[in-house]
């Protein structure tokens, strides 16, 4: 357009290319057919050296996005790639930015509909160089996005149901459903086309009332709720925290968490806090008895009236001999239960080769005097005595033997011969 409007005005096509600073060429070009300028350019299908490498570029990023140019052009050059690296540079950066292209279905839960659940690590510094390690174990209501936080030291599962009871006494009620990771606590496997979940994770889900979900794999962002906060305490909370111990770590932690409460949050624009009293009402009420979360370890008693368990012995009562009894183990306590009977607790001592007794037990074994008799034969203990034994079977005949003299026999033969 340039050049056409400076022809109109009258100068020479040598003028026109010093001013516009292109060659005379283009000046000619667009004088002698002004409509050029008003078509869209064609784009020119030039060849590349990278052509015959383009699927191998293609396969490489959809099998790992991370792999980078650099390490793209030393497989090519290997393969006698003769290019430079920054044609190289500009082709992954193409097919990259296609390829994470990814658009998501943004959602919103109904109150007491959903609550996620997720763990993080965290890390102490002691005073003699060492890390302490600990798990950040949180829960997110869906709706109000008001949340549960707890550091725990170890992520077992008697622990991880413990944290779950806690939450839920903290919101003053239990959630339709509760979406997981695929850990091990919670998820097994599919068998038979349907999701298998840890057996008592079910039963503890029965006694509360919600159904478990698992997320996908390899998708984090179906339980973005959850995972965004993370940061939002790691970086609000924890950086520069002056850890002491963790009971007053957890206490530290709710009441940050209480203060949160009170903010605009950014996604509902309303405050956590008024959402929650919202959302509250559509809670589950909780069950009037708490879940025992204890381990639960099958063993049989043993003739000298013990269990074993980690190294030690624990005494039952005799009567319980050669029968299958349940030891519900948490912490550093045992509790002992025959069918639905607690028979006895036990403090678990450290260390290995203790035997943990109540006196009871064989004291009631030593007056029991039925269970004497079988032991010592009524009472009087039979050492080093053989039994007599009996034929069961009898002569069908009564035998008569006699004691004769040889010469008799030898008579005898002489009347039978002939």
């Amino acid at each position: 357009m340039d050049i056409i409007t400076l022809h109109r005005k009258g100068l020479k096509q040598r003028a026109i290319a010093r001013k516009l600073g292109v060659s005379r060429n283009t000046v000619k070009k667009y004088i002698e057919n002004p409509d050029f300028a008003f078509e869209p350019s064609q784009p020119r299908n030039r060849k590349s050296l990278l052509d015959p490498y383009s699927d191998n570029i293609k396969v490489w990023i959809e099998e790992d996005s991370d792999y980078t140019a650099t390490w793209i052009y030393d497989r090519l050059s290997n393969m006698g790639f003769i290019g430079s690296y920054e044609i190289v540079k500009r082709r992954v950066r193409r097919i990259k930015e296609n390829y994470h292209k990814v658009a998501y279905m943004r959602f919103e839960t109904e109150p007491g509909y959903q609550a996620q659940v997720d763990f993080g690590e965290f890390q102490v510094a002691k005073p003699d160089g060492s890390v302490l390690k600990l798990f950040l174990f949180s829960m997110i209501l869906g709706y109000s996005r008001k949340m549960y936080a707890e550091l725990i030291e170890r992520c077992d599962l008697p622990t991880f149901l413990d944290c779950h009871i806690q939450a839920f006494e903290y919101f003053g009620g239990v959630p339709e459903q509760i979406l997981y990771d695929r850990m091990k606590n919670v998820y097994i496997g599919k068998i038979a086309g349907k999701k298998k979940f840890n057996d008592t994770l079910m039963g503890f889900a029965l006694h509360y009332g919600f159904k478990p979900e698992v997320a996908p794999a390899y998708a984090a962002w179906v339980k973005g709720k959850i995972e965004r906060p993370y940061s939002f305490i790691r970086e609000g909370f924890w950086r520069g925290y002056g850890f002491i111990c963790l009971d007053t770590a957890n206490r530290d932690l709710l009441t940050w968490l209480s203060k949160k409460d009170e903010r605009v949050h950014g996604t509902t624009h309303e405050v956590v806090q008024d959402r929650f009293y919202r959302e509250k009402s559509h809670l589950n009420i909780l069950p009037r008895q708490a879940f025992d979360t204890s381990y639960r370890v099958y063993r049989k008693v043993y003739k000298d009236c013990t269990v074993r368990f980690e190294g030690n012995s624990y005494v039952v009562p005799h009567d319980l001999v050669g029968k299958q009894i349940i030891l519900r183990v948490k912490k550093s306590t045992m509790r002992i239960f025959y069918n639905d009977c607690l028979v006895v607790t036990y403090d678990i001592p450290k260390g290995k080769g203790h035997l943990v007794q109540d006196k009871r037990f064989y004291e009631a074994l030593r007056k029991d005097r039925e269970m004497n008799k079988r032991k010592y034969r009524n009472g009087r203990r039979i050492k080093g005595r053989a039994n007599y034994t009996i034929s069961p079977s009898k002569p069908q005949y009564a035998m008569d033997v006699q004691v004769r003299p040889l010469y008799i026999y030898d008579q005898l033969v002489e009347e039978v011969r002939p």
